[in-house]
């Protein structure tokens, strides 16, 4: 018994990571940049450089994505 409820817990597990992936998928399907991902990545890469503010991160983010707009045109 002990054995089945200890699976249960690591399947539980599984299914949360699992829609923990499939929220962040979506996100950059629709074009929200992953902040927590930029957060976790800059206090594991560069521990000596503050992070950009949420703010900052999504404006950059954008900029990247689309541009600066000089020359382009949506349609």
């Amino acid at each position: 018994m002990t054995a089945l409820v200890e699976r249960s817990a690591e399947l539980g597990a599984e299914l949360g990571q699992a829609g923990r992936y499939m929220a962040q998928s979506l996100r950059l399907m629709v074009g929200l940049p992953d902040y927590g991902g930029y957060l976790k990545h800059m206090q594991a890469n560069h521990p000596d450089q503050a992070p950009m503010s949420f703010e900052a991160f999504f404006r950059e983010r954008q900029q990247a994505r689309y541009g600066t707009g000089k020359g382009k045109m949506c349609c």
